[in-house]
């Protein structure tokens, strides 16, 4: 129980709720942080010889609140330090602490931090970098990496974070009932923004941005045991778990994309897929559906489907129209389109699509998507035209050589057609 593997699965843990407490008691990220390291430090050098604390965020929590204030003072060199036994000797007041941090103060505090990384006036790439460093407690370099940034653009993107937070008017007081639902859909939004940033990812960028996902799954899983009965939480985590599961057949050896329909349904990950279906059941029980239990509905769909030809397209296309009416967006229909092709023909699909032109004309799918429907209509020269724009709008070498695929079977076939008509 007191191996480092062990105590670092246990800071890891505990440093949501031991920062965000910390934060509280200093009112500043920077102080919170080193805090927090200080105390971790001290977690390495006493538990492997004393054992484990019954409640390690609480003694983190006491460590780091002493250590903070022993650095504040240190600085201001307004006192003396205290005696070393005064920090270090938690005997007869690690109990006491723990006792005193009751569960609706840790849920408080991390929400506030959370809240605190998603502040309004950051950009979405520096809300999700200093979640990632505060929250979560990855390192700038692991951090740069996932975004495919050297470590001194991705420091000075956390710092000016950090310094936005710093000089706005933060509150630090208990949120109440509506300030808490708006939190809540802000910090949701920014567990799944950096979900998206590792299961966009493609070829040799898989490998770095991948653990974005399991670090977004953590994270849902944290705010769940903050919002035990909060179906749409319940909903955003089924949704990661279900996308997240089909990771190992997404893409091939030579790290080309491989379409939902062409995947290898033996390479799904089996226990991951249940628990995101058992979530999703018990979230729609609530009957308060919201977007994230739509979305986790149509990739339970997928998920139930043995084979392709067996997947309800129908429950598809209305789950679809469902989340149209809840978060009209132009992508959405782009999405449902899918599922009329397959109930009503590519010809239905292509007209549902064609007015999103204005509105998804540098959007790399719409073309890729369109150029799919044409080819299956037989109309050869504007599908090529399509996949040439798709190409010309691809955000990776992955995505421009799944649409090569398109276009290299729309040659092979004209070859063909032109054959034929030379025997006749």
């Amino acid at each position: 129980m007191t191996d480092i593997a062990w105590i670092d699965k246990a800071l890891s843990a505990a440093r949501p709720q031991a920062v965000a407490a910390l934060l509280r008691y200093f009112r500043d990220l920077d102080t919170a942080e080193e805090a927090f390291q200080e105390a971790s430090l001290r977690a390495l050098k006493n538990w492997p010889k004393n054992g484990p604390p019954r409640d390690p965020a609480a003694w983190l929590i006491f460590v780091g609140r002493n250590s903070g204030i022993d650095t504040i003072r240190k600085k201001s060199r307004l006192t003396e330090l205290p005696p070393e036994d005064r920090i270090s000797d938690l005997d007869d007041h690690e109990a006491d602490m723990a006792e005193r941090l009751d569960n609706a103060d840790y849920r408080d505090d991390v929400l506030r931090l959370l809240f605190i990384c998603c502040h309004p006036d950051l950009p979405s790439t520096q809300q999700i970098a200093l979640a990632l460093r505060i929250v979560s407690g990855l390192s700038v370099k692991q951090i740069a990496r996932a975004f495919l940034v050297n470590e001194r653009a991705m420091e000075q993107r956390i710092t000016r974070a950090k310094g936005r937070v710093g000089t706005s008017s933060v509150t630090f007081e208990t949120p109440g009932p509506v300030e808490r639902a708006e939190r809540f859909a802000v910090v949701a939004a920014m567990v799944y923004l950096v979900f998206n940033e590792g299961y966009s990812a493609t070829g040799e960028e898989c490998a770095a941005r991948a653990p974005l996902c399991e670090e977004a799954i953590r994270l849902a899983r944290l705010l769940l045991r903050l919002f035990p009965a909060e179906p749409e939480m319940m909903g955003l985590l089924a949704l990661m778990l279900l996308q997240h599961s089909r990771m190992p057949a997404r893409f091939d050896a030579e790290g080309q994309i491989i379409l939902l329909e062409d995947q290898n349904r033996s390479l799904w990950n089996r226990p991951m897929i249940n628990e995101g279906l058992a979530l999703i059941d018990k979230a729609m029980r609530h009957a308060e559906p919201g977007p994230y239990q739509v979305q986790a509905a149509i990739a339970a769909l997928h998920a139930r489907a043995g084979t392709p030809a067996d997947t309800d397209w129908k429950g598809i296309d209305q789950l679809y129209a469902t989340l149209e009416v809840m978060q009209p967006s132009p992508v959405i229909t782009l999405n449902r389109s899918v599922a009329i092709s397959k109930l009503s023909g590519a010809a239905d699909a292509l007209a549902m699509i064609e007015p999103l032109a204005p509105k998804l004309g540098n959007y790399f799918n719409f073309h890729g998507v369109r150029g799919a429907y044409l080819m299956q209509l037989g109309r050869r020269s504007e599908a090529r035209e399509a996949f040439d724009m798709a190409i010309a709008r691809a955000n990776s070498a992955a995505e421009a050589a799944h649409i090569r695929i398109h276009l290299d079977r729309l040659m092979q076939e004209g070859a063909a057609a032109s054959k034929a008509a030379a025997k006749n």
